[in-house]
């Protein structure tokens, strides 16, 4: 499969913002799945593009895309409005 590691990496995402939401009292999948993504872009924007400690070629990748979105869930838990 061509887009295996694309696909890994979207679930991966997809997994973390859904225990995400499931540890924190089922604030909104929505968010946390916004949340996730967002993260995700940017931690392979980073290894790829900026740091060019990886290519799409590879599966580091993929590591760097999942430690983003694990620490902007966190950020994001952290920092939020709790009414």
């Amino acid at each position: 499969m061509q887009y295996a590691d694309i696909v890994i990496a979207v679930l991966g995402a997809f997994t973390l913002a859904w225990l995400a939401d499931m540890l924190t009292g089922r604030r909104g999948l929505f968010a946390t799945s916004l949340v996730s993504g967002v993260a995700a872009m940017a931690g392979w924007f980073l290894s790829v593009r900026v740091f060019a400690v990886a290519t799409m070629d590879g599966w580091t990748w993929i590591g760097w895309s999942l430690a983003a979105s694990a620490i902007a869930l966190a950020t994001f838990f952290l920092f939020r409005n709790k009414r």
